[in-house]
């Protein structure tokens, strides 16, 4: 599997990267999905402190932790459960994040994090505290570099003026083109990379497409598009595009903007993994391909946070 540089960071990450938090419970089954990653040449897991109260970073560090050179892991940090695990707050405090930074190194079995990630953001918050956080764990070798995970361009460009941050993960896919307004572009500018969650739509845009859509979709649609618009669109790019699975479509359309370092896409089952796989492995989208689909979707934009 092909290989793109993180930001301006020395972490070559597989084109896609495999996240965790649908791993479940199950740590046989989890193993699994994780040894077919590995196989499939994935080098990028993507996991956080929030996932079943911790279960999955230790899930993924027991998991990983023969192969630990080879790998490259990307925790989060930010959302704190509650003593009775019903709920979280968020604290991006500096205090919170290198307290939290040290039992995710306990569950991930790990001395070092690759790619440590604040899990949101907003403009109330003490950035500069929390970027200092982030810059002394660098200086202590617990992380090698930090992003954020965040849809919010205001506080996107916060932190990319800021700070050192390598990566910004966001949702993106052919149904939420919202980054595309400016934030891909400004990044790019920055040497910052986008690691894009969400890239199939819930599943919307998968082999099984409407198949997989909710009853909440089917009555709401999904963000500005109502499900007819939905059926339209996914036949269209089925018709249009001879040749190519649907998830195909969906995720070489992210791999076309070199600001994309890297798609993530969960999987429950070994089958899905490497159905993910071989969709990233094939052809890239041509550039007509790529204006095709953009002429067939629309091009959203963020309403709020801007």
């Amino acid at each position: 599997m092909k290989k793109r540089k993180l930001g301006n960071s020395n972490l070559m990450v597989s084109e896609l990267a495999l996240g965790c938090m649908s791993l479940g419970t199950d740590e046989n089954k989890a193993r699994s999905i994780i040894e077919a990653a590995l196989e499939e040449g994935i080098n990028y897991f993507d996991t956080a402190d929030l996932y079943d109260f911790g279960m999955n970073e230790s899930i993924v560090g027991h998991s990983l932790k023969n192969v630990r050179e080879n790998v490259i892991i990307a925790t989060k940090v930010g959302n704190r459960w509650n003593e009775n695990k019903d709920g979280w707050r968020w604290d991006p405090s500096k205090t919170y994040i290198k307290e939290a930074v040290k039992q995710s190194l306990k569950r991930l079995q790990t001395d070092y994090i690759d790619l440590y990630q604040l899990h949101g953001g907003t403009m109330e918050d003490p950035i500069d505290e929390a970027v200092e956080a982030f810059e002394e764990l660098k200086t202590e070798g617990l992380i090698k570099y930090y992003g954020i995970s965040s849809i919010r361009p205001n506080v996107i460009r916060e932190y990319v003026n800021k700070s050192n941050i390598v990566s910004v993960m966001m949702q993106y896919s052919i149904l939420d083109r919202r980054p595309e307004e400016t934030i891909l572009s400004m990044l790019g500018d920055h040497d910052i990379s986008v690691v894009a969650r969400g890239p199939l739509a819930k599943g919307l845009l998968s082999n099984k497409a409407l198949e997989k859509a909710s009853q909440s979709v089917i009555e709401k649609g999904y963000l500005d598009y109502r499900f007819e618009d939905l059926e339209e669109l996914i036949n269209s790019l089925k018709d249009r595009l001879l040749g190519r699975s649907l998830t195909e479509i969906a995720l070489q359309y992210n791999l076309a903007n070199p600001t994309i370092a890297s798609v993530i896409a969960g999987a429950s089952s070994v089958e899905q993994l490497k159905e993910n796989a071989r969709a990233v492995q094939t052809d890239a989208l041509t550039s007509e391909e790529v204006r095709l689909i953009q002429s067939l979707s629309k091009a959203n934009q963020y309403e709020q946070h801007r």
